[in-house]
């Protein structure tokens, strides 16, 4: 099978935000720490927490599931790789996933999950078939690919999945401290310069973080005045939104009114929303979808545009988008 295409969305709820905000913490202490390597000179030892390359792949099983991966997902997109001892394509396929995650010097680190050892794990993941790899970042669990690929389609895989990282949630990867293993094991991973909206981008999350959602939106808002096509800060204003709208709603009544009211576009809009929120992604598009399909007019084009706007808080990579976008185009045309 080959690599399906990422993106960075799904549930949009407070955990997902808090562990972005996280993220985004840590990657600002990578840069400060970097700046002051810098300030140092070259001859600067390694930072705290510096990794020796051989850490960029590890084993892991159910009792460690936790501490080394999801928490470390929160540092650096982590590569869960399935395999067991008896499967000949993983024997293929794992030297590779390793190769190529030790070539990326902290943008990635690989974990490997025996299935035979850990059948807990593989039925959560939902695994009906081995080599199967998933990513883990900032704790939300993305499907990559089954089977074994082309070297050229996994390595573009995994280029898109530290693109998508440092994007959308700040995630810069961690250190690695080439001299733990002998001189010209690899040079440090060099992290990027802080960006010119950095501290309005960090406000924000902190506000989200607070619960303050007013407080993300206008920040959010800032960043967007002076850079109207900064991804993140859409991506943050779209989801800052969606969570101010369902605040205080009374799902079981918003479902009630939106069952009795079919054709009616603001019921419609609010269960949408909900629908988004709870996970319902597909609920959600084919929600508007169908109401744009019954309303004319304003009415219709009210529809359209908070449809467009959920497109947003779930990304345009997202293949349910996709779907939706020409769902919406069969019924417009």
């Amino acid at each position: 099978m080959q690599p399906r295409n990422m993106s960075m969305s799904g549930v949009v709820d407070l955990a997902a935000v808090k562990a972005a905000a996280e993220a985004k913490a840590k990657a600002e202490q990578a840069r400060a720490e970097a700046a002051r390597q810098a300030a140092r000179g070259g001859g600067a030892p390694a930072p705290a927490g510096a990794v020796p390359p051989s850490a960029l792949v590890i084993d892991v099983d159910e009792a460690g599931f936790e501490r080394d991966v999801l928490q470390l997902s929160s540092e650096v997109p982590v590569v869960l790789d399935f395999w067991a001892e008896w499967c000949q394509p993983c024997k293929q396929l794992s030297p590779l996933l390793e190769r190529l995650v030790t070539e990326a010097n902290g943008r990635l680190v690989m974990a490997k999950v025996d299935v035979d050892a850990n059948q807990m794990l593989m039925q959560q993941f939902g695994i009906q078939g081995i080599p199967a790899v998933f990513a883990v970042v900032a704790g939300q669990v993305l499907p990559l690919f089954q089977g074994v690929a082309p070297e050229q389609e996994i390595r573009a895989t995994l280029a898109q999945l530290v693109q998508v990282a440092e994007e959308r949630f700040g995630i810069i990867g961690i250190q690695v401290d080439p001299n733990a293993e002998g001189p010209g094991a690899g040079a440090a991973a060099a992290a990027p310069p802080a960006g010119p909206h950095d501290a309005l981008l960090e406000a924000a999350v902190s506000a989200l973080d607070a619960g303050d959602l007013g407080g993300a939106v206008q920040a959010y808002k800032n960043v967007l005045a002076d850079d109207p096509a900064n991804t993140e800060a859409k991506l943050g204003l779209a989801q800052a939104e969606l969570l101010a709208r369902v605040q205080g709603m009374d799902p079981q009544a918003v479902r009630t009114v939106a069952a009795e009211n079919p054709k009616d576009p603001q019921a419609q809009i609010a269960a949408a929303d909900l629908d988004l929120v709870g996970g319902h992604v597909e609920d959600a598009f084919g929600r508007l979808v169908d109401t744009v399909r019954v309303t004319a007019g304003a009415e219709r084009d009210t529809v359209r545009l908070r449809l467009l706007e959920l497109f947003e808080v779930i990304g345009p990579d997202d293949p349910r988008v996709a779907a939706a976008r020409t769902a919406l185009a069969r019924v417009l045309f």
